[in-house]
């Protein structure tokens, strides 16, 4: 896989070391690595710091997008970062990952973590209509599964641009499917402004995520 291809990781930032939540974003990290993925994360600690170290540890490229003047308490990124990108903002930090990622994987979090699950979801839904390539969106384990469902019900849209899984195992699979099987971007939309066949993401499966409810952290 081409280095340059980014891919985002959202997640809590309250997730110790020691912990399986913390583990699983380590593997996350360095399989991403080790098929030559970059890695960009919010940069800071818990989820964040976990797969950037995982990356590290496979001598990937990892990438840190702050935000010092929101978060003053944080001093600087986790030390597993090469490179850092400090932005003014809470939505000028989410603009900075989605929009430098080519795909992104929601892990367990709250608030931020839905945001920007939210934002990346978006972005794979309207790349449909322009000259850009398919942006894969991953989300791990039931916490996202059931949110995806229940809004795509609610709002009537399509949930097929999400892909749940349980396992960040399953969702380095998944992303690496998907950006090396879709199709040069090319006009999405038909002369009458119908929505042409776009390649679908794996369905969801129907098995418990690898994360409760309540095990959900502090965010961002």
């Amino acid at each position: 896989m081409d280095e340059s291809k980014i891919v985002a990781v959202f997640g809590a930032s309250g997730v110790s070391p020691g912990t399986d939540a913390y583990a699983a974003g380590v593997v996350c990290g360095r399989m991403l690595a080790e098929r030559g993925f970059t890695v960009a994360t919010g940069g800071y600690a818990g989820m964040m710091e976990a797969v950037s170290a995982g990356a590290a540890s496979a001598g990937g490229r990892v990438i840190g997008v702050t935000a010092p003047s929101v978060f003053r308490g944080r001093h600087g990124a986790n030390r597993h970062v090469g490179e850092e990108i400090q932005a003014d903002t809470i939505t000028q930090r989410i603009h900075e990952l989605v929009d430098r990622a080519d795909a992104a994987i929601a892990l367990p979090g709250s608030i931020g973590t839905v945001t920007e699950l939210l934002v990346a979801w978006n972005v794979a839904f309207v790349a449909q209509f322009g000259d850009t390539a398919d942006y894969p969106v991953v989300a791990v384990g039931r916490v996202w599964r059931d949110l995806v469902s229940q809004l795509a019900a609610t709002l009537d849209t399509d949930a097929g641009f999400v892909t749940c899984v349980d396992g960040v195992e399953a969702a380095v699979d998944a992303v690496e499917q998907q950006l090396t099987s879709q199709p040069p971007a090319t006009g999405l939309r038909d002369g009458n402004g119908g929505t042409l066949h776009r390649q679908t993401p794996p369905a969801p499966t129907d098995q418990p995520g690898a994360w409760s409810r309540g095990s959900q952290q502090e965010d961002t």
